[in-house]
C-alpha cells in the first residue's frame, strides 16, 4: 500500500491544529513543516471538503479542526486525501486466458481477492482505531508537554507590536 505524501502532511497539520488556539493560516502550516505551500493548500482543501477542518476568512483567518480531535481518525484523513477506494482492485483475471474459469463458476471471490480484501479491512480498522487526539498524545508522550506549548507560541500570528509590547507574537 502506497499513500501519497499529502497524507503525511495532512496528518501533521491535524495534529498541529490540536495545539492551536485560533485558526492557523495555510502559509504558517507550510512554513512550520517546510513544505510546498501550494501542495499543502490542496491537502487542506481535501480536509475541508471532508469536513475535518474548516477555513476561517478574514485577517485572523486560517484553518481549524471542525470537531474534537478524539472524533477524527487517521482513516478519516487518509480517505480525505487519497480517497476511500480499496488498495486492491480485482480484475477477475481468473476469467481470462486459455484456461479461463467461466463467470458462472466464479460464485465467490477468488482466494487472492479474499486475502487482499481482508488485509485492506485490517489496515482500515487499524487506522480507524487511531485518532488525531491519540497522535497528539503520543507526540506529547514522546517529546514532553513543551512541544505543544512551543508550537502554540510559534503559531501565534505575526503582527506589528503595539507601543510598549516589544516583539510579542514573533516566533521564538
Amino acid at each position: 500500500m502506497k499513500m501519497s505524501g499529502g497524507v503525511e502532511w495532512a496528518l501533521h497539520c491535524c495534529v498541529v491544529l490540536t495545539a492551536a488556539r485560533q485558526p492557523v493560516p495555510a502559509a504558517r502550516l507550510a512554513e512550520l513543516h517546510d513544505v510546498s505551500g501550494s501542495y499543502l493548500a490542496k491537502q487542506l482543501q481535501n480536509l475541508a471538503r471532508a469536513g475535518i477542518i474548516h477555513a476561517v476568512q478574514g485577517h485572523a483567518g486560517g484553518y481549524a479542526l471542525t470537531r474534537d480531535p478524539a472524533e477524527i481518525t487517521v482513516l478519516d484523513v487518509v480517505e480525505a486525501v487519497d480517497g476511500p477506494r480499496p488498495a486492491f482492485q480485482c480484475t477477475e483475471i481468473r476469467q481470462r486466458g486459455p484456461l479461463a474459469t467461466p463467470p458462472e463458476q466464479c460464485i465467490r471471490p477468488c482466494a487472492i481477492h479474499r486475502a487482499m480484501t481482508a488485509a485492506d479491512e485490517a489496515w482500515r480498522a487499524s487506522l480507524r482505531a487511531v485518532t488525531i487526539a491519540g497522535l497528539a498524545q503520543t507526540v506529547t508522550d514522546d517529546n514532553g508537554p513543551q512541544v505543544f506549548a512551543g508550537m502554540r507560541e510559534w503559531l501565534l500570528p505575526l503582527r506589528e507590536a503595539e507601543p510598549g509590547e516589544g516583539d510579542v507574537g514573533q516566533p521564538a
